[in-house]
């Protein structure tokens, strides 16, 4: 099926905090294994950069995971923003971690370059994409490790609704309603493919990592 672009931003405040409430355990958690797995040559030290962080749960797993790491979250939505900040005030991880509300592509960041940038369901929000790999080469150190997760678009808006049913079922309508549009706004591997070509970034790797995910891995070019 034909991508169907949706809002870029997750603004409203219900919205928000339907998706602040939802249970992201499995995709959230999978994410930071994917980042261990896929990402060997992170020294586990650091300036680590979410890009469209959300409520901020990656975030603090990525602090948790990685204890002598600095994590930035950046995310265009002030509602999705207080949630992070509520979770943080309550994680003790205040000295590492920072929340940052701004807009790709004009981001004015704490730190010049990130030894790792990474960003979860993101891709598909975006109405132009390449801005999401322009500034992961913007702020990217030499050789900075990047994992990429994101929904996969399936063949038919039948089967993007057997996946909301799947695993969003018991979710408030809302929910139910952002994940069918995100499933119909994601992008399929062929076409992320050429998007890296594109960016200069063809030596990125791109792959399924689930039934609705896929992941873009592998470290930046060095100068």
């Amino acid at each position: 099926m034909d991508r169907i672009l949706e809002p870029e931003l997750m603004d409203d405040a219900d919205q928000a905090r339907a998706y602040a409430e939802a249970d992201f355990e499995e995709p959230n958690r999978l994410f930071v294994e994917l980042f261990r797995d896929k990402c060997p040559a992170y020294p586990g030290k650091g300036a680590m950069l979410d890009l469209g962080c959300g409520p901020g749960d990656i975030v603090l797993r990525l602090a948790h995971a990685f204890p002598r790491s600095r994590v930035d979250g950046v995310d265009g939505s002030a509602a999705m923003l207080r949630f992070a900040e509520s979770a943080l005030s309550t994680a003790g991880l205040d000295n590492r971690v920072r929340f940052i509300q701004g807009m790709l592509p004009e981001l004015a960041l704490p730190e010049d370059r990130y030894q790792a940038i990474v960003s979860n369901s993101l891709l598909h929000h975006l109405h132009r994409p390449e801005v999401l790999w322009q500034t992961i080469c913007r702020f990217g150190d030499d050789g900075a490790q990047v994992l990429v997760m994101d929904l996969s678009r399936p063949q038919t808006p039948e089967r993007a609704m057997e996946i909301v049913e799947a695993y969003a079922g018991e979710e408030p309508l809302v929910l139910k309603t952002d994940f069918y549009n995100s499933l119909r706004a994601a992008f399929e591997p062929a076409e992320i493919r050429l998007q890296l070509e594109k960016a200069g970034l063809g030596s990125l790797q791109v792959a399924a990592v689930s039934d609705r995910h896929l992941a873009v891995w592998g470290r930046l070019p060095t100068s």
